[in-house]
């Protein structure tokens, strides 16, 4: 059975955290708050129901969201929702948590202005690697142009 996916627009409620795996993988965790907030009867802001979740990223979009992403900013984020669990260390009881599998995460453009930056991801021709983004430009006078297509 494939995990529940969550789309949502959130808000950062902390800065991300960055660490590495023995192996050197990139891991980011990001604490999330979604909620739904409305205007009641006499115009004012109210806040309802609040989920706090858990975000985690690896690889290259770990370490991109770690230099992007900072607490109070507001995020567009589609992920897979699955349960830790886990044995408390000093009550010895059994513990879980919601968490969220991060696949894609942006800023929210509704209150703020982001630019995007292509990553340089040059290094991956160097190494051998078949990776499209990391070969170089055609010869010049082809229809070829860096920049990104937005």
């Amino acid at each position: 059975m494939a995990l529940p996916i969550l789309h949502g627009v959130g808000r950062c409620t902390a800065d991300p955290e960055m660490r590495f795996t023995p192996a050197g993988t990139a891991v980011c965790t990001i604490s999330l708050a979604f909620n739904s907030r409305r205007k009641n009867a006499a115009g004012e802001w109210e806040d309802g129901d609040v989920l706090f979740i858990r975000g985690t990223l690896f690889r290259q979009e770990a370490e991109n969201a770690a230099e992007t992403y900072a607490r109070g900013m507001e995020v567009i984020v589609t992920g897979r929702v699955k349960l830790d669990q886990w044995q408390d260390k000093e009550t010895g009881q059994k513990r879980s948590a919601p968490s969220l599998l991060i696949d894609s995460i942006g800023p929210s453009t509704k209150y703020a202005t982001a630019a995007v930056r292509k990553v340089d991801r040059q290094g991956a021709a160097e190494n051998g690697s078949a990776d499209p983004w990391g070969s170089a430009p055609p010869a010049a006078g082809g229809n070829y142009s860096d920049e990104p297509p937005f």
